[in-house]
């Protein structure tokens, strides 16, 4: 059974940091792209960032500069760094995996910005 479980997120002030964690289970992990995706109310989920086995990232252009995505395939975990956040980055944010026709979701964690 496959499961992704985030962890991390709460409540932060204008300006703070939070870093979210997702471990897998049930997958190979290190042959999955792995992505961080949010949805705001009344909004649909968008991508926030992604990185592929090779490393390599791709960010939504509101988070570039302010968040790194990064794994740790010995350990079966993604993370999501989020620094100077502000009240846009208000969302359920969601762990994702994806290898080929297969993607899986967790079941996401709440991040809340306000003073």
């Amino acid at each position: 059974q496959v499961q992704l479980v985030e962890s991390g997120g709460g409540l932060v002030q204008p300006g703070g940091s939070l870093r979210l964690s997702c471990a897998a289970s049930g997958i190979i992990f290190s042959v999955h792209t792995m992505g961080w995706y949010r949805q705001a109310p009344g909004k649909q989920r968008e991508l926030v960032a992604l990185i592929r086995i090779s490393g390599s990232t791709t960010y939504a252009e509101p988070v570039k500069g302010r968040f790194t995505i990064s794994r740790d395939n010995a350990k079966k975990t993604a993370y999501l760094q989020m620094n100077s956040l502000n009240a846009e980055d208000t969302a359920v944010y969601y762990c994702n995996a994806v290898l080929n026709q297969n993607e899986y979701w967790g079941q996401g964690t709440q991040v809340t910005v306000s003073s």
